[in-house]
């Protein structure tokens, strides 16, 4: 039998990389030869990016003030609502605490329809409550 010769080329670069080691159950480290020049070129980079952080974000902010604070109010809305309906399911896991609450809703929602839906007078009063509610917090007269 003839065995095959293949001519292994190694480029300039190849020739100053590390041999890697084939065997089984072994590890070997391959680094990247750096200079300290690089290292300085990479550390000053970093250093320029960092010191214009601050300018590039306050630029951002002012650009895209209106929708950045909306954002932030829903998400903090959300977090709200999260903590909230927490609160609540523990507590209705706490017994005789839930049909406590339901009665005292229940009883609520009595005195209201007593209080403002029974008679026409008192409607067109809840009525006029809701009118300056309204005014209120929408700003018109």
């Amino acid at each position: 039998m003839q065995e095959s010769e293949t001519m292994e080329t190694k480029s300039p670069e190849a020739a100053t990389m590390p041999e890697i080691n084939n065997q089984a159950g072994t590890i070997t480290k391959i680094q990247a030869p750096q200079s300290q020049e690089q290292i300085q070129k990479y550390l000053d980079q970093v250093s320029n990016f960092l010191s214009g952080l601050p300018e590039y974000l306050g630029s951002i902010f002012n650009k895209y003030k209106q929708p950045l604070v909306i954002i932030g109010l829903i998400i903090g809305a959300i977090v709200t609502l999260k903590v909230v309906l927490a609160i609540l399911d523990a507590l209705n896991d706490i017994p005789l605490v839930a049909p406590t609450f339901e009665l005292i809703g229940i009883g609520y929602s009595a005195w209201f329809v007593y209080r403002y839906l029974l008679k026409a007078n008192t409607r067109h009063e809840l009525t006029n409550e809701i009118q300056s509610l309204k005014s209120q917090v929408v700003g018109k007269n």
